[in-house]
């Protein structure tokens, strides 16, 4: 399986999500990381992913290639990060055929209703335990 975790900015929600899924999956599964930039790129990197990317067009290509999309709301919400994620980044993902699991976190005004607010940690969690029950890990 090929996870994509996509952030921007530094990177930092990004990290949580990759640490906490290379401590729960196996080794085999494939974590894949794009940032909007380098230095969030570089960050998802060190925080445990088997490669990543930058950039719009690093996105738009390797969305088509993965199984599994993660991240917070932002990534399909076109300007969000400050601008960093393109129209063209938030339409290549929503768009893409790869499942999106993605927590109700967002800088944008944007606000899902019925969502509970629950802290990072708790909410990455509930990630990872989501990701476990469809098959994460398993080789495709």
């Amino acid at each position: 399986m090929r996870i994509g975790v996509i952030d921007g900015q530094g990177g930092g929600i990004g990290c949580k999500i990759v640490e906490a899924l290379r401590a729960a999956l196996p080794e085999r599964t494939r974590i894949v990381v794009l940032g909007t930039n380098a230095v969030a790129t570089a960050n998802m990197l060190r925080a445990g992913a088997n490669e990543g990317a930058s950039g719009e067009n690093a996105i738009v290509r390797t969305v088509r290639q993965l199984d599994l999309i993660t991240g917070s709301l932002g990534i399909v919400i076109a300007n969000s990060f400050l601008g960093e994620m393109t129209p063209k980044m938030a339409e290549a993902i929503g768009s893409c055929t790869a499942t999106k699991l993605l927590l109700p976190l967002t800088t944008s005004p944007v606000r899902v209703v019925g969502t509970p607010e629950e802290p990072l940690p708790h909410l990455i969690g509930m990630l990872v335990e989501e990701i476990q029950a469809k098959g994460g890990g398993r080789d495709v």
